[in-house]
């Protein structure tokens, strides 16, 4: 079987706007001013632990364990209750999941968020029917870059290979971890340029991807 793997911050949906909102609220309620939009995207890709600590250290709060576990909860707390007011679907990308679906192909979802505000969002803009196998970035003791979790996706759809789909430099890093080709969506996150990350894909808009998909599978022929 053929199967697709995506991320979801920065390649299925943009979603910054809601993070910054919550980590900004959690800010006011400790006595800091807030976060840019440019700041808080540039944290965003390897989890909720690695966003709230660099925060914490960028506004200079206490970061020792126990400091940051408590803004890590005040964070998820206000994040889970307000996780689609801001947030959008990439466009085209309703259309090409159903016709990817409708084609026979397997699609997987592998995210650092964790599982209660994915499933939030997913529930949310109509995307979690699309998907019969879906890591958050609580699951599993490690979160990407480390391979486990597209390995656990993989699994959970039974496949030996797929496609992984994503937007940031911790994407790329985790396909190559896992031996999977990846393509790039390169509206998202990311910000390094393409050329330095040598994605076997990349693509602005969601309509390529299903031409992606057939050279990817019939070989990797081409990048």
């Amino acid at each position: 079987m053929k199967a697709i793997v995506f991320d979801l911050d920065g390649t299925l949906i943009d979603s910054v706007g809601d993070i910054r909102a919550a980590l900004n609220q959690m800010l006011a309620q400790n006595g800091c001013t807030p976060l840019t939009l440019h700041t808080v995207t540039s944290f965003i890709g390897k989890g909720s632990s690695n966003l709230v600590k660099r925060v914490i250290d960028a506004v200079g709060l206490p970061d020792d364990d126990a400091s940051h576990a408590r803004y890590l909860a005040e964070f998820l707390h206000i994040y889970t209750k307000e996780s689609a007011g801001l947030t959008t679907v990439f466009e085209h990308v309703h259309e090409v999941l159903t016709g990817l679906q409708q084609s026979g192909m397997l699609l997987g979802l592998c995210t650092n968020k964790p599982a209660a505000p994915t499933q939030i969002v997913l529930d949310q803009f109509g995307l979690a029917s699309f998907f019969s196998a879906v890591v958050g970035g609580d699951r599993l003791p490690t979160r990407k870059p480390d391979p486990a979790m597209l390995h656990l996706v993989m699994q959970e759809l039974a496949v030996d290979h797929c496609l992984f789909v994503g937007d940031s430099e911790v994407d790329v890093a985790t396909a190559k971890a896992a031996g999977m080709p990846v393509a790039l969506f390169t509206k998202g996150y990311r910000q390094t340029p393409v050329a330095e990350l040598a994605p076997e894909f990349h693509f602005d808009d969601y309509r390529v991807l299903p031409a992606i998909a057939e050279r990817c599978f019939s070989g990797f022929n081409n990048r």
